[in-house]
C-alpha cells in the first residue's frame, strides 16, 4: 500500500492534523500494526514538498501549532491515477519455501517433513484467520478471505509439490 496515496485519499474526505489522519489509518488500514506518527509526519513533509498537500490552516495547541492539511489539485489527480492504476499480481516465483525444499533434497535432509511443518502451519493460520473472521466486521471478514485465498494457495501448491516430490527429487540431482 502506498502510504503518500492513502494520506492524500483520507485528505480528499477533509483537511485533517497529522493525529487524525494516523486515526483514521488506523481504524481503516491497520489490522495488526499501527501507523506509527513519524511516519505520517514524514510522508505529510514529502508530499508537502512536492506540492501534493498543503496546509490548510494553523492552530495554536497546547505545544507547537497544529497544522491542519488538504490536498492539492496535483495530489487528487495523483490519487485517481494511483486508484485506476492496476496493481501487479506479485508471481512467486522464488519462494523460500521452494528453496527449502530444493536444499533439503541436495542435503539428503527430509523435504517431506518441511512440507509437513509447512502445511501445519498453513492449516494453524487458516483456522486463526477463520476465528478472526467469524467475530470480526465486514472490513476484517473481507482481509481474512484474502489472505485465507492465498493460504488455500499456498496448500495446493504444497499437496502438489509433496505429490511431485520424488520427481524433483530426481531432477534435482541430475542437475
Amino acid at each position: 500500500m502506498s502510504l503518500g496515496q492513502t494520506i492524500m485519499g483520507l485528505l480528499e474526505t477533509q483537511p485533517q492534523h497529522g493525529y487524525d489522519l494516523k486515526r483514521a489509518y488506523d481504524e481503516h488500514f491497520a489490522t495488526k500494526r499501527p501507523l506509527a506518527y513519524g511516519q505520517v509526519y514524514a510522508t505529510l513533509s514529502r508530499l508537502l514538498k512536492n506540492g501534493m498537500v498543503e496546509v490548510a490552516a494553523t492552530e495554536p495547541g497546547a505545544g507547537p501549532e497544529r497544522k491542519r492539511y488538504a490536498v492539492t489539485d496535483a495530489g487528487v489527480t495523483d490519487v485517481d491515477q494511483w486508484l485506476n492504476r492496476p496493481e501487479s499480481p506479485e508471481p512467486y516465483l522464488q519462494s523460500t519455501l521452494y528453496t527449502k525444499v530444493v536444499l533439503a533434497l541436495l542435503t539428503d535432509r527430509s523435504a517431506d517433513q518441511i512440507l509437513d511443518v509447512q502445511r501445519a502451519e498453513h492449516l494453524r493460520q487458516m483456522r486463526e484467520l477463520t476465528r478472526r473472521k467469524v467475530d470480526g466486521d465486514l472490513t476484517d471478514q473481507l482481509i481474512c478471505d484474502h489472505a485465507l485465498f492465498h493460504l488455500e494457495a499456498d496448500l495446493r501448491w504444497l499437496e502438489l509439490t509433496t505429490a511431485r516430490l520424488s520427481e524433483l527429487a530426481e531432477e534435482v540431482r541430475n542437475r
